[in-house]
């Protein structure tokens, strides 16, 4: 496969999602499938969902199109369990993204229990896992490969399952959701055609799902005209989550557990701290709140399309990261390392996590606090420093902020 084919790929999934989107809509107003304004949501007006409809049908079109029937994977592991291959079924993917998207469109028009949910997205993983998408080894930039010989199954199908969930956690502010999985489509593009030497089908699928994603993200940016709904959330961390998996396959020892790990940081780190407050203050991890980035955002004065920018870039910046564990020459990948260049690929990944620890603690906390403390004196100038500190902080422990207007 060349690299026009994912770029034609990609094309051809973005103008079929984009063209649809509006049927998806229309759709969506006929049988009710309407996302009504929320206390903890972020939306203005009633808007249609199933918008994830017009992105399965980019995604079957362009795979239909350029995928084969199967896809062999080849280790590039000298060892024992990575000295194989495997074959992963395009019917399988296909099938595990009708099943899952299916069932979100269910949800979409007539609200499931999480367990009726979570029960789709593991049969979704499961006809994925036996259709070939089955990691057997992940490598760790600095520290090596761990092989997973007899359970990789399992791992596979809890990977996907969690990609599904957190993107799902992702998608509740305007063209959040599919600007983000947008991103992480193209860099998981550049990273496994980089290393495939010019040909690769797992390409070709991160491709299109970015293309498709894109094509949706017309309507959906704020504001949004469209949601995606459950129904695209789960299908486009379904075809992530699997691009993770079988491009590690495919290559081994380059494209490593933190690759996909940090390409898909953002919303693993919503959902992270999202499912952390919730457990601290004794609620089900899988029920709605306001304490997502994107509501804390929101809740010290930034616009959606503010917020939004923010969340982009950093995604960007952690996708760039990723990038250039591949191509900064830090190791053989044969156990040695550079010492040069591996102090060069540090210090990449300190900025990067300086920069994360900015975005969270700056943006969310410290400008929250400012402007909290303007907000309390203008209700009350007689207000003592410290009532204004334990204001605050009991309005960070919880989650629980007050829209602060600029």
């Amino acid at each position: 496969m060349r690299y026009s084919d994912a770029v034609f790929a990609f094309l051809v999934a973005m103008a079929i999602a984009a063209a649809l989107t509006p049927v998806a809509a229309r759709l969506a107003r006929s049988i009710g499938a309407i996302d009504f304004p929320r206390a903890r949501g972020l939306s203005q007006k009633p808007t249609a969902k199933l918008g994830g409809l017009a992105i399965l049908a980019g995604v079957l079109a362009a795979t239909l199109i350029w995928l084969p029937a199967t896809i062999t994977l080849r280790h590039v592991l000298h060892t024992p369990a990575g000295s194989g291959g495997g074959t992963v079924h395009t019917w399988a993917i296909l099938a595990g993204a009708g099943v899952i998207t299916l069932v979100g469109a269910i949800d979409d028009w007539r609200e499931l229990s999480p367990a009726a949910k979570l029960i789709g997205q593991i049969a979704a993983a499961v006809i994925a896992v036996e259709g070939g998408v089955n990691v057997t080894d992940v490598t760790l930039p600095f520290l090596g490969a761990l092989q997973f010989p007899n359970e990789g199954g399992a791992i596979s199908g809890v990977w996907l399952v969690a990609v599904m969930n957190v993107v799902n956690f992702s998608d509740g502010l305007d063209g959040l959701a599919a600007g983000l999985c947008t991103i992480d489509g193209v860099a998981f593009t550049i990273i496994v055609f980089d290393i495939a030497g010019g040909g690769s089908a797992v390409a070709v699928l991160a491709a299109l799902t970015a293309g498709a994603s894109l094509g949706f993200l017309f309507f959906n940016f704020p504001p949004a005209k469209v949601f995606m709904g459950d129904s695209g959330a789960n299908l486009l961390g379904y075809l992530l989550g699997i691009v993770g998996v079988i491009g590690s396959l495919k290559t081994g020892l380059v494209v490593a557990l933190a690759v996909p790990l940090l390409i898909l940081a953002v919303p693993f780190l919503d959902t992270s701290f999202v499912v952390a407050k919730r457990l601290k203050y004794h609620r089900k991890p899988w029920e709605a709140d306001a304490t997502h980035f994107h509501h804390r955002f929101a809740a010290i004065g930034f616009s959606q399309r503010r917020t939004v920018a923010y969340l982009y870039a950093w995604s960007v910046m952690l996708a760039g990261v990723a990038i250039l564990l591949r191509v900064v020459p830090y190791s053989d990948h044969q156990g040695h390392y550079r010492f040069w260049w591996s102090v060069l690929m540090g210090g990449i990944l300190v900025l990067a996590l300086a920069a994360s620890v900015y975005l969270v603690y700056v943006l969310e906390i410290l400008k929250f606090k400012g402007l909290r403390a303007m907000q309390i004196r203008r209700l009350d100038p007689d207000t003592e420093e410290h009532e204004i500190d334990a204001a605050i902080q009991r309005d960070i422990e919880t989650g629980e902020f007050e829209t602060v207007a600029k």
